[in-house]
């Protein structure tokens, strides 16, 4: 589809985000394109590293909130959810170049890339609790252990925005690149990794991730199941409508 490019450069599957007139926020057909390009590089042996990208203004706004209210996810065969489980369970390194702002899920996929870098104006956001829901991508698991309880309690709780230089310092990007140099050097760094042997960054990447594996797959359902929930709330409503309405929510009358 046109809001997701998917394109092959040598042994690389590059996935691009190409909304960029909506700042690439992420629809329910985008996040099946997503779950495809991935499964599809997976099953493709000629294919061994995957690269995800947006453009230099914006890496992703997160969820498209307009069709996420229309099409919320009803089960585990949604395509957010196919996305979820594809990203985290890929056996092939995944780069991520981010540059722009990422917010909610655009941050959260990251805890589950291999190798992260981003550009010197990224800025990063998980505005969650600001709308009234909870941590997905199974990001209040991870979150704290690569970045420390507190603070990954700070990020989650307050949902404030922080830069690039915060993201390196708590773990989840690798280095900073100028704007202008970030897409060649993370192109480089996937062609790096797919010219090495796959049997060995597979085995690799397995080892690194088994402790957590089965606890991710676990915490992203159970979050799922809280996030339905909380898109039914009537703190929600608040959040979704004031947001439309482009005004600061009230949460006072709610305990």
């Amino acid at each position: 589809m046109e809001d997701v490019l998917v394109q092959r450069q040598g042994a690389v599957q590059v996935l691009t985000f190409n909304r960029a007139h909506k700042k690439n926020a992420i629809t329910a057909d985008m996040y099946q394109a997503l779950a495809d390009g991935i499964n599809d590089a997976e099953a493709d042996a000629s294919l061994r590293v995957i690269l995800i990208q947006g453009q230099p203004e914006a890496f992703s706004a997160g969820n498209d909130l307009e069709d996420f209210l229309k099409n919320p996810p009803k089960d585990e065969s949604a395509p957010v959810f196919q996305f979820l489980r594809a990203i985290s369970q890929a056996s092939k390194p995944i780069v991520a170049a981010v540059a722009g702002n990422a917010v909610g899920v655009g941050t959260t996929l990251l805890l589950h890339c291999d190798v992260v870098y981003a550009a010197d104006s990224a800025r990063f956001s998980l505005p969650f609790s600001q709308l009234a829901l909870c941590p997905e991508a199974a990001s209040s698991w991870l979150l704290p252990r690569v970045a420390g309880y507190q603070r990954a309690a700070e990020k989650l709780l307050f949902g404030e925005p922080f830069d690039v230089n915060e993201a390196v310092a708590m773990g989840f990007v690798n280095r900073i690149l100028p704007a202008g140099e970030l897409f060649e050097y993370a192109a480089r760094r996937a062609a790096q990794l797919a010219a090495m042997p796959a049997g060995s960054l597979r085995v690799t990447k397995q080892l690194m991730k088994a402790d957590g594996a089965r606890d991710v797959q676990s915490r992203i359902g159970e979050e799922g199941v809280e996030f339905a929930k909380r898109l039914l709330s009537p703190e929600a409503r608040e959040a979704f409508t004031a947001f439309f309405e482009k005004r600061k929510p009230d949460f006072s009358q709610f305990s």
